[in-house]
């Protein structure tokens, strides 16, 4: 039975990260507290950048947009050059060589879906900065929660440590009782196998720990594990009355922005049909010019065009226009169902969490009471090491609870 208990410590002890007693000194990382923690995150955090670049891409496409509302101006330069010349009657009627200058300016009098295009990427620009702000917000979340998972963890390590000095301390009173006669092998393998298996939670427990630190120093971009300074004091927030604080998230805020620059462009549709009207001026210049052909002249240019049938093109793309408004539509509905849910469920889980305290450190108290009375009957010679043995366990486990 020894042996099989040995095995056992020894497989989760490599699976748990290493031996045992590699891990009884924990590396030193840089400590940090909460309100650094997240302001870190924010600053640093590659999914805040790419949501910063997200802006930067939306107001260039708007810029790309804005156009519409500037003239183009082209120019181009042609030579041609011909085999001889062309005369007639003694006259040079084509030169063998003559250079084009040519420039040409156009203005679009009469362009609806452009300009509708405009005031849509308009839209895709406040809605990418609200992203930033929700992604901002994620990203303090998990931050923090990562932090909390560091506090949590290291009180685990704490307990298993706990448990590891008492349960040596066992191991040590039945060796000695023992040795002196009046205690039994049973007792001995009994505590060795405690201590073992408190050792392997231990090192389960540090593991955590480490992993908690990892997750922190990934949000945080530092290219090492980050642990918690101190445990933050939050204040008990008021819950709030009505509908108000819906539009207060920015998830909330993000959605509804999506919505209304989808809605946007589906009232936008009809001006898929308004003709385009474009003017343009031509000036040239012309050297050498030739008989027929005058150095310098200009032409002025108004072009119109206008949708007739498309095959139902447009059509379909109204309707997945209005697809995609309804998704939208539905999508916040849904988000604020879930907001709805996780607010009364925070409000729930605060009272629960208030009461199990209070009961838990109650029964912490009696379930270090009962270790000890079991610890002095054993002692005595009244029990056997298997009611400390679970009146220890059952303490393990009261103070995780806490």
């Amino acid at each position: 039975m020894h042996k099989a208990v040995a095995a056992t410590v020894v497989a989760c002890t490599l699976l748990a990260g290493g031996v045992v007693g590699r891990a009884q000194t924990a590396p030193s990382f840089e400590r940090i507290t909460l309100d650094e923690a997240v302001r870190r995150a924010i600053e640093k955090n590659y999914s805040v950048a790419q949501a910063a670049q997200a802006i930067l891409r939306a107001e260039a496409i708007l810029q790309q947009a804005s156009t519409v509302f500037r003239p183009s101006v082209d120019g181009a330069v042609t030579t041609t050059i011909l085999d001889s010349g062309r005369s007639f009657d003694g006259q040079v009627v084509q030169p063998q060589t003559q250079t084009l200058f040519a420039t040409s300016a156009s203005y679009p009098v009469l362009a609806a879906s452009r300009w509708a295009a405009r005031t849509q990427a308009q839209d895709r620009v406040g809605i990418a900065r609200i992203g930033a702000d929700e992604t901002r917000r994620q990203i303090a979340i998990a931050t923090a929660q990562a932090y909390l998972e560091i506090i949590a963890q290291q009180r685990q390590v704490e307990v298993r440590l706990r448990a590891v000095e008492t349960a040596r301390a066992l191991l040590d009173y039945a060796r000695a009782r023992l040795e002196g006669g009046v205690g039994s092998k049973l007792n001995e393998l009994r505590s060795s196998q405690e201590l073992s298996t408190a050792e392997v939670l231990l090192e389960v427990a540090r593991l955590d720990v480490r992993r908690a630190q990892e997750a922190l120093g990934v949000l945080l971009v530092a290219d090492a594990p980050i642990d918690a300074a101190a445990e933050p004091t939050f204040e008990v927030p008021i819950v709030p009355s009505g509908e108000d604080w819906l539009g207060q998230r920015t998830d909330i805020q993000l959605f509804s922005a999506e919505i209304r620059a989808a809605d946007r462009i589906v009232q936008d549709s009809w001006k898929d049909w308004v003709p385009n009207v474009t003017a343009a001026l031509d000036p040239q210049y012309l050297t050498p010019a030739g008989l027929f052909q005058p150095s310098r002249t200009w032409r002025a240019v108004a072009q119109s065009s206008i949708p007739i049938f498309d095959g139902g093109e447009r059509r379909a793309v109204r309707r997945q226009r209005e697809v995609s408004l309804n998704t939208a539509r539905l999508q916040l509905d849904a988000l604020q169902l879930r907001a709805r849910a996780e607010l009364r469920t925070a409000q729930a889980s605060l009272e629960s969490t208030e009461r199990a305290l209070t009961n838990a450190r109650i029964a912490a108290q009696s379930a270090a009471e009962v270790v000890r009375i079991t610890d002095v009957a054993f002692k005595a010679g009244a029990t056997t090491n298997i009611e400390v043995v679970d009146a220890q366990r059952s303490t393990v486990m009261t103070v995780l609870a806490v």
